[in-house]
């Protein structure tokens, strides 16, 4: 599902509120809307649109009832009215300062937006966007000064690092909506009160979530289960890694039977990794789709961890992209080695 933001996306209005660690700070709530203009409007697009880049959304839920989700049903009161952003702009800082309880989270605005014509899919929604920024940077002022120039420091915002963002399309709201987000600053414990505490969103189940869980799977029943099953040599592995993404990036859609006759190939091979499949969705508690629609954003992103390299102890890296028939492994008096082929050295 495309997301194209800034092309028709406007600003209907903005709320901000200053929210600091709960520990050693307090909560600062502005007493009403904020006022912006066309040029701020430029502004505030870019810095809170640009990010969203990544094709994986999310939902809201709750484990009892999704309208006790406390983002949720703020959400939904904007989306029925919104002239009440200011007022659920309160309640929802309010919520992020009762989960900012971390000592390493830092205080920072926090902005409520509502934008205005969004395109998702092909369709334009409006959106509810929840950004905060916790880092400041340092920025030189200069000014002509007399015959000379004078410089100051400033302290402020830099519009090209969002720290931590959420935009809520209003669709599918029955299912939790679908929503993006954006969290630059997600080191250790601490980052994780922005997704899991405050939001409280889990993955949605689309391409993109099918996608990745499958070539997830694919990677480490290669990488895990394949060498202690059967007698397989890493340039194997490598080769199986390589057509797996390869299946991928030639096919729309995703067959589990297809992919597992095509790409596997041998029968005692691929009850093993039906048994894999079995055990895996239940460690990760996920579902392994057997049919779905390839995201090519899934699949790019997923492919940069499939590593297509042997390394030989510090010697050598050798990279296989091609034809494993063109590499051949022996062994000798003088040690295990591999023998490459060739037709045109570069």
């Amino acid at each position: 599902m495309e997301m194209i933001l800034k092309d028709t996306a406007s600003i209907n209005g903005i709320a901000i509120h200053k929210v600091g660690n709960k520990l050693t700070e307090g909560l600062h709530l502005s007493k009403s809307a904020f006022q912006t203009n066309d040029e701020l409007d430029g502004l505030f697009l870019d810095y809170f649109l640009t990010p969203f880049k990544k094709q994986e959304y999310f939902t809201f839920y709750h484990d009892s009832d999704l309208e006790l989700n406390e983002v949720y049903t703020y959400a939904c009161r904007v989306f029925d009215d919104p002239g009440s952003l200011y007022i659920q702009s309160v309640s929802l800082a309010k919520h992020l300062y009762e989960k900012s309880t971390h000592p390493k989270i830092k205080g920072g605005e926090f902005y409520t937006v509502y934008f205005k014509d969004c395109s998702l899919g092909g369709e334009r929604v409006d959106a509810l966007g929840l950004f905060k920024s916790e880092n400041k940077d340092t920025f030189l002022k200069v000014f002509a000064l007399g015959d000379g120039y004078e410089i100051l420091s400033e302290q402020g915002i830099n519009i090209h690092k969002l720290d931590k963002g959420c935009l809520i399309f209003n669709t599918e709201r029955e299912k939790g909506f679908i929503v993006a987000v954006v969290d630059n600053t997600n080191k250790g414990d601490e980052a994780q009160y922005w997704i899991d505490d405050f939001l409280h969103i889990k993955q949605r189940k689309d391409e993109y979530y099918n996608t990745r869980n499958v070539l997830s799977l694919c990677k480490d029943f290669v990488t895990k289960e394949l060498p202690q099953q059967f007698d397989v040599s890493k340039a194997d592995q490598v080769d199986l890694l390589n057509k797996s993404v390869k299946f991928f990036k030639e096919n729309e859609s995703f067959d589990m039977k297809e992919f597992s006759t095509e790409v596997i190939e041998n029968p005692e091979i691929i009850e093993s990794f039906k048994r894999f499949k079995d055990s895996y969705q239940r460690d990760q508690d996920i579902d392994i789709a057997e049919h779905f629609d390839i995201s090519d954003s899934a699949v790019k992103k997923q492919a940069r961890v499939f590593k297509s390299v042997i390394k030989l102890d510090k010697n050598f890296h050798i990279y296989i992209h091609g034809n494993r028939e063109m590499i051949e492994q022996g062994s000798d008096e003088r040690g295990k080695y591999y023998k490459v082929y060739y037709k045109v050295e570069a």
